[in-house]
């Protein structure tokens, strides 16, 4: 029965026969009365206007949840009690028709008779022939089955859904007209409605009869009973509920595209997200194309005409393989000016095509490869979309439907637009932090050794791994400096926090500690003097910062710093808040060096401690940042123990040693900066070094440019000896006379022929100018002439000047 909704002068109800005792309402799916006849308003005082748009439950009367009370009226299964206008109850027997409205929608037709009220004798059979007419022109799907489970009746609406007419569907169980797997949900509901005599709801999808569409159906089955209460039939309403299950769909497709998609700041991994939560939902085949500069970082700018070429990004197909794309992700894809994606590209416009359009036609025409794709899978129906954010189209997505039979609708290009949008500004935001990332890893890299300088005390090898979380890069640092007497400073450190600011200020304490290095500190000393570095920054930046530029990152910082000496075999190194080195001996033996370790640089106030120890030659030297140890796979102290594992098993060279160390300490993407030192320690025999103790006597200058030409000659460096002589002369001279016993002369021949003279005073050497007529004041003007480099060296007990002769350079 389909009922028109109007208002109290034409909403059909008045025209229902015996007006006078019965009434009449309307209540649509939702309970919401949407009729209301003169009969109704007679019965219970309530004018149309106070009752249509409002819940029916509301005329009920009784306790309990009103809204479950009239489901049971609609149901059959009580006799209510409803509220007059003035308050009082009233006891009417109801009775509810399911129907259709005129846009297909279900509702309820509900006829209520006061017991009071006289009933109108019909005439013989007339009620069964008004019933019979009712049941047979219904547009609803309804069913009455027996206990066999066998058709007796079918309406109207269930032909016209079958396919069947009502004399075709009788004696028939629902096995021999649904498929099978609706089948089992519906008989098997019927039958839970024979044994419990309660009514039973469930939802079935497929297709009704060969050649229909997938349907979703919300099906009711209900108990029918005799005089004596016993269930004998069992009645089948199916109400089409597809649309608002494709609209519940849509819903989750989107909130799936708004959780799944973007999880990471990676352009193609974004791009792969979106193509992997529609296919299969929304198409069969999905393409992502993006313009080339945006996997740079580069704001895309399309040509205005002519053929475009766009990267391949994302794919995705319900078939293994993707066996229909024509390129591979990464790889760059060339579509003609008049195809439907380079169009796209320039309107920003989307588009729906069959494959019988003349656009795509033309399209196959100038891409043959393409055109076999779209034959040899039976491609349909096409969706092109533009990806646009801010305003800028960033690429197309190209969707395709082969094996679902339905094309591609208006909601469908909808859907897509409103996925494609929000997958557009995921992308976006993972260009610009590809551009921001590139830029902090340019001037992370400018800031962080170029190349390793030349130094014979060790072998060096080393890693730096910046961070790929969202965070952005961190303030890891490392450093090589040679240091005076052959020796070398291996440093690592970290500033707290990530970012440009990060960057920043690992550049200036990188430069720092290359500048305390020169003045050849003991590692302690150069600590205290980080960090008050960091002290003095910290209070510039609170008086420099601008407020409106809220800085995020505390200036906190840990720094290691080892010195090794081959002459002598020792390491000293100092710690402010950071992992200990690891030493690896030659007998494969590695552990951790156990330092005293101060706090962070920047906390200030405390003190900071040196240890030092003998490394036997060929040892390995490990220093490395917390990134490499502390992952959220595991804490530090389980990261230390596997790195102690697998240095105790290094592998044949450094760099694949620190291959190593990465690959199986790492994950993919690491969310901390990693830097990381291996060094291996050379030694200087014997022979390699000199030391005489002078005596504090002019006359022995002499001898001691005597014994230094001696024993360059047995080192076959005659070539140097007058260089050498002259600075060995000037240094000597001037430890004697100004210096403090006792004077020590040191030769060290290595990649370069080093000089030191050393006494036991602790005033530093400086040069003046000398005037035309006086007699000294030109010694150190000379050693610095000379040399390649010089410097003073403070120790415990003195000093010493040191310089520095170029072998090679002397042999040329």
């Amino acid at each position: 029965m389909d009922m028109e909704n109007a208002g109290p002068q034409g909403n059909g109800l008045d025209r229902l026969p015996d007006q006078v005792t019965s009434a009449t309402a309307v209540v649509d799916a939702r309970g919401i009365v949407t009729g209301w006849s003169s009969g109704a308003q007679r019965l219970l005082g309530y004018p149309y206007e106070d009752v249509v748009g409002r819940s029916a439950a509301r005329l009920l009367g009784g306790k309990g949840d009103a809204t479950v009370r009239f489901s049971a009226v609609l149901e059959g299964r009580s006799r209510p009690t409803l509220l007059h206008q003035d308050g009082h109850s009233m006891e009417v027997e109801v009775q509810a028709y399911a129907s259709l409205d005129s846009e297909g929608n279900a509702q309820w037709l509900i006829v209520a008779t006061s017991p009071q009220q006289p009933r109108r004798q019909p005439r013989p059979h007339e009620d069964e022939a008004t019933t019979e007419e009712a049941f047979a022109q219904s547009n609803l799907p309804v069913m009455i089955y027996d206990a066999e489970l066998r058709a007796l009746r079918g309406s109207a609406g269930a032909a016209r859904e079958l396919g069947l007419a009502e004399e075709q569907m009788r004696g028939r169980r629902v096995t021999d007209i649904l498929p099978p797997h609706i089948c089992t949900t519906v008989e098997e509901g019927m039958r839970r409605v024979f044994e419990t005599g309660e009514p039973e709801r469930f939802q079935v999808h497929g297709r009704p009869r060969r050649g229909a569409r997938d349907r979703h159906w919300a099906v009711s089955v209900s108990p029918l009973r005799n005089p004596t209460g016993q269930v004998r039939h069992v009645q089948l309403i199916a109400l089409d509920v597809t649309e608002q299950q494709r609209a519940r769909e849509r819903l989750v497709l989107l909130n799936d595209v708004s959780a799944q998609v973007g999880s990471t700041l990676d352009v193609m991994r974004t791009a792969q997200e979106m193509a992997d939560v529609a296919v299969g939902r929304l198409a069969d085949f999905i393409s992502v194309d993006l313009l080339d500069g945006l996997f740079r970082g580069v704001e895309p700018r399309p040509s205005a005409t002519g053929s475009v070429a766009l990267r391949r990004a994302a794919q995705q197909s319900v078939l293994p393989g993707i066996p229909e794309s024509v390129v591979q992700p990464g790889e760059v894809d060339y579509y003609p000016e008049s195809s439907p994606p380079a169009r796209c590209l320039h309107t920003g416009q989307s588009s729906l095509h069959r494959t019988l359009d003349e656009a795509i036609g033309s399209w196959q025409v100038a891409d043959p490869e393409r055109a076999r794709k779209v034959r040899d899978f039976g491609m349909h129906s096409i969706m092109v979309i533009p990806l646009r954010a801010r305003g800028i189209t960033l690429g197309v997505a190209v969707l395709v439907r082969h094996r679902r039979r339905d094309s591609f609708g208006e909601d469908d290009l909808l859907l897509a637009e409103e996925i494609a949008a929000r997958a557009a500004v995921a992308v976006d935001n993972a260009r610009r932090f590809t551009r921001e990332r590139a830029t902090a890893l340019a001037l992370q890299r400018s800031l962080l050794p170029q190349r390793l300088p030349v130094q014979e005390a060790a072998e060096v090898a080393y890693r730096y791994l910046p961070a790929r979380s969202r965070a952005g890069l961190g303030g890891d640092w490392f450093d090589v400096i040679p240091l005076s007497g052959a020796r070398v400073a291996l440093v690592v450190g970290d500033v707290v926090g990530h970012g440009l600011h990060a960057s920043a200020t690992m550049g200036r304490l990188r430069t720092a500690v290359r500048t305390l290095a020169d003045v050849d500190l003991p590692p302690e000393e150069l600590l205290v003097h980080l960090d008050d570095l960091i002290t003095h920054l910290r209070a510039e930046e609170d008086r420099a910062t601008d407020p409106e530029l809220e800085i995020l990152t505390d200036l906190v910082a840990t720094c290691l710093y080892l010195v090794y000496d081959p002459v002598s075999r020792r390491c000293t190194a100092a710690g402010a808040g950071h992992p200990p080195p690891a030493v690896v001996t030659p007998d494969g033996k590695a552990e951790f060096i156990d330092l005293s370790v101060g706090p962070p640089l920047g906390v200030g106030g405390l003190p900071f401690e040196a240890v030092e120890w003998e490394v036997p030659r060929g040892s390995l030297l490990v220093l490395y940042t917390d990134g490499l140890v502390e992952v959220p796979e595991h804490d530090l102290g389980k990261g230390m123990a596997l790195l102690r594992r697998r240095l105790e098993r290094p592998a044949d060279s450094l760099d694949a040693t620190c291959d190593d160390l990465v690959q199986t300490l790492l994950p993919a993407q690491p969310e901390d900066d990693v830097a990381l030192i291996i060094a291996r320690t050379r030694a200087l025999d014997a022979g390699q070094v000199a030391t005489w103790e002078l005596p504090s006597d002019p006359a022995t200058v002499a001898d001691a440019r005597d014994k230094v030409a001696r024993r360059l000659a047995d080192w076959g460096l005659d070539e140097v000896v007058f260089t050498a002589e002259l600075v060995v002369s000037e240094l000597v001279t001037n430890a004697i006379r100004y210096g403090t016993p006792p004077v020590q002369l040191r030769l060290i021949r290595d990649a370069v022929l080093i000089c030191e003279v050393s006494d036991s005073s602790s005033t530093a050497p400086h040069m003046r100018r000398a005037r035309m007529f006086d007699e000294g004041g030109r010694g150190l003007l000379l050693v610095a002439q000379f040399p390649k480099r010089w410097g003073t060296r403070h120790r415990a007990g003195g000093k010493a000047i040191w310089a520095e002769i170029g072998v090679q350079d002397e042999r040329s």
